[in-house]
């Protein structure tokens, strides 16, 4: 019987490869964006907090295909502000492996930015009071004290957002379509795979490959949680 290493194709392949470039790239490209305004949602005194924390989240309750769809009326080669980006920067998103990063970086930032905000809220604010009473100015008291104390929520998030990203699938066949060796990343793969008939015995290959690194993903993130909790016990 063959392995099931071996029923993975180098169409297949590539689609793993360009699914963990994506993922990784929109979870560096989006993490200091989330840090940031992850502090700004735990401080209590934040005019505007209920707006920004409901435009962060907005995300998570739209239909992904319409967060693509929006994407793809503003960054599109005719798109608001992508033909702009085009003209004058060469920038292109649309239908690139860019642009699969982007939309993938949007539906998983909510996710970073709650799970960062809840470590900047576990953490002690005493200590950050003290370093204020100090002298120390509010960047370096968030450069200094607020992130050390909360890294392992921000890793946490962190690696949550790159589980959500690797798995991201109705915002980014919008925005980019699935293009093999472009844009198709795994999970668009999969979704091709299921329309070809009797294709269950390359399907299943990847869908347990899929559901594995999401699985470990997701260990990786709630050991880090406790690790957290841990250190503020």
């Amino acid at each position: 019987m063959e392995s099931h290493a071996s029923l993975l194709g180098p169409a297949e392949w590539a689609a793993l490869g360009l699914s963990l470039k994506v993922a990784l790239v929109a979870t560096l490209a989006s993490l200091p964006f989330a840090i940031v305004v992850a502090y700004w949602l735990a401080a209590d005194k934040l005019p505007g907090r209920s707006l920004l924390d409901a435009l962060v989240h907005l995300p998570l309750v739209m239909p992904p295909v319409v967060t693509g769809y929006l994407l793809l009326v503003l960054l599109g080669r005719r798109g608001l502000v992508g033909e702009w980006l085009e003209q004058h920067l060469g920038i292109v998103f649309a239908f690139r492996w860019t642009g699969a990063a982007l939309a993938a970086a949007v539906m998983a930032f909510p996710l970073m930015v709650r799970a960062i905000r809840l470590a900047y809220e576990n953490t002690d604010a005493g200590l950050r009071q003290a370093a204020a009473s100090l002298g120390a100015p509010p960047v370096a008291v968030f450069l200094r004290v607020s992130v050390p104390l909360a890294w392992p929520g921000i890793v946490a998030g962190a690696v949550l957002a790159f589980a959500k990203a690797l798995g991201e699938f109705g915002a980014t066949i919008t925005f980019v379509s699935s293009i093999p060796g472009q844009t198709q990343t795994l999970a668009l793969s999969i979704y091709n795979q299921m329309q070809v008939p009797g294709g269950e015995h390359r399907l299943w290959p990847m869908v347990l490959l899929a559901t594995g690194l999401s699985f470990a993903a997701l260990f990786l993130s709630e050991a880090l949680v406790r690790r957290s909790r841990q250190r503020l016990e």
